[in-house]
């Protein structure tokens, strides 16, 4: 697989006639990618990559998927390893970053440069119950 291979975490769901639309979930070991991911999992998200995920551009857009020694599997802390439904490719719309701190209650729009290009970026604390919420209505106000 081309690309970079990055530490991040890969979700996804169907948008009604945009296909699959993903978030890219990064943060230090321990934030809770993982965690975030099995939420949005539970609402009806696909799993794309744990951990690990390769992201590329092509005609103007970034794409990710799991590397192929890990694909369709999540590690749930204090649980073990799960294998899981999978969306094996997705078009990243959204980066959530993890905070340790509070974030900002009205930031400006933020970006970031993902394979070399601009995506719409969140600042979040992953482990906070209203993660899942503030994620699926970011992801619809794209």
């Amino acid at each position: 697989m081309s690309g970079d291979l990055i530490h991040a975490s890969v979700v996804a769901r169907r948008q009604s006639g945009d296909g699959w639309r993903g978030v890219l979930i990064r943060g230090p070991s321990g934030a809770g990618k993982s965690d975030l991911a099995l939420r949005l999992m539970g609402r009806g998200w696909r799993l794309v990559a744990d951990d690990y995920a390769h992201v590329w551009t092509s005609d103007g857009r970034v794409w990710a998927t799991a590397p192929d020694r890990i694909t369709g599997r999540i590690e749930a802390r204090g649980v073990g390893i799960l294998a899981v439904p999978t969306c094996s490719l997705t078009q990243v719309a959204l980066v959530v970053d993890a905070v340790a701190g509070t974030p900002e209650r009205l930031p400006e729009r933020q970006t970031t440069d993902l394979a070399g290009t601009a995506i719409p970026r969140l600042e979040l604390r992953l482990l906070d119950a209203s993660a899942v919420d503030l994620v699926a209505t970011a992801i619809d106000r794209l």
